[in-house]
Order: structure tokens, then C-alpha cells, then sequence
């Protein structure tokens, strides 16, 4: 079986497209909700709130035990019988998101963990009401730690986007399953995705491992 560097260039930019409409969007998306979310979701397990703290950790340990492309499938083809109805993108930015934030959330607890309680007992000397002590004191410190991490679950759901062509978001693998599926030929679409992915995520790891021993030495 030869590859055919024709074909390939020809299915090359529509595969592009995609990678960058799609892929790059909902990752980019699905990051930022997983970050937000993960944040807050530490803070209220840092601060104990009763009944909160509880439901929070049961739902965090629920969403964790659970696949994400079933969580997927819920959000997009259950939702609609409770009412609910997401775009196949919205519902795909939206699981990935609450999926990650749970794994985050732990991240971030073990950044806050990690501040010298030095810094803590300085900020109740100085008599700062406990928003400033977290904006300005704790989660600067906190967050800077656990970048690397953070990082690691980025490329991670950026590698797990191509679930999202099971509730049909035209993502890039989507788009290398319809290119083959209309010329019948699948070894140049799918190899060219894979390509893709790689030459996304593999600078990307090498960036975050400078980062990360460069956040060591400091």
C-alpha cells in the first residue's frame, strides 16, 4: 500500500480547517472552563463549606469515575429529553471542561497545600480580609506551582478532542472519517490527523518541560 503524497495534499488544507475551526477552538474553549471551574471548585473544597463541600467532592469523585465519552453522550443526546439541548460544540466544550476542571481542582488544592503557612499567618497579622489574602497572596503562589501540571491536563484534552466526533462535531478526526469515507481511502486522512496532533502537542510538552524546570530553579 503506497501513500499518496497527491491525495494527501489535496485533503491537506480541508483537514487544516477543521484542526483549526474545531480542534484548536474547543480545546482552547474547554480550557478555560476546566481552569475556572477547577479554581473555584478548590477553593470551596479549601474552605469547607458544609453541605457544599460534601456535594462538590461526591460530584468531583462521580464526574472522575466515570468515562468522558459518556459523559459526552449524556450532555448531547440525553439533555434534550430533560429539556435541555446543547450544539454538538457547546455540549463538547462543556464535558471536556467539567471533566478536566475535576482532575484540576486536585491540582489546584496541592498548589494552595504547598503555601507556606508563614504566608497565611502574615496575611491574618496584617489583618487582610480573607478575599485579598486569596487574590493576592495565596493563588498568585499557588497557581505559579502547579503550572506545569496544569499544562500536562491542556495537552491532554487537547489529544482527547477527537471524542467529539462521536456527537458529531466536524472536528479533525471527523473530518479525516468523512475524507475517507468519500474516497474510500483512509491511510492518508487518518496519518495526516495523526501528524497533526503530533506536531501540535509534542512542542507544546517540550514547552511546558522548560517551564517546569525553569519554575524549579527559581
Amino acid at each position: 500500500m503506497n501513500f499518496d503524497l497527491e491525495y494527501a495534499g489535496d485533503i491537506l488544507p480541508d483537514l487544516l480547517v477543521a484542526f483549526v475551526q474545531y480542534t484548536l477552538v474547543a480545546t482552547a474553549l474547554g480550557i478555560a472552563v476546566a481552569a475556572v471551574l477547577g479554581l473555584l471548585f478548590a477553593v470551596i473544597r479549601q474552605l469547607r463549606i458544609p453541605v457544599v463541600t460534601q456535594l462538590l467532592t461526591a460530584f468531583i469523585e462521580f464526574i472522575r469515575s466515570t468515562p468522558l465519552l459518556v459523559q459526552l453522550f449524556f450532555l448531547f443526546y440525553a439533555l434534550p429529553g430533560m429539556g435541555v439541548t446543547l450544539s454538538p460544540m457547546m455540549a463538547g466544550v462543556t464535558g471536556l471542561g467539567l471533566h478536566y476542571a475535576c482532575y484540576m481542582a486536585d491540582v489546584y488544592r496541592s498548589g494552595i497545600d504547598a503555601v507556606p503557612r508563614g504566608q497565611w499567618e502574615a496575611s491574618v497579622a496584617l489583618q487582610l480580609p480573607p478575599r485579598m489574602t486569596w487574590q493576592r497572596v495565596v493563588l498568585p503562589q499557588a497557581i505559579r506551582n502547579v503550572l506545569p501540571s496544569l499544562g500536562n491536563y491542556a495537552i491532554a484534552m487537547f489529544k482527547e478532542t477527537p471524542f467529539l466526533a462521536f456527537i458529531t462535531v466536524p472536528e479533525l478526526l471527523h473530518q479525516a472519517q468523512e475524507v475517507g469515507a468519500n474516497t474510500y481511502e483512509y491511510v492518508e486522512p487518518f496519518a495526516l490527523a495523526g501528524l497533526i496532533f503530533l506536531a501540535a502537542s509534542y512542542p507544546t510538552a517540550l514547552l511546558l518541560r522548560r517551564l517546569e524546570r525553569r519554575l524549579e530553579t527559581r
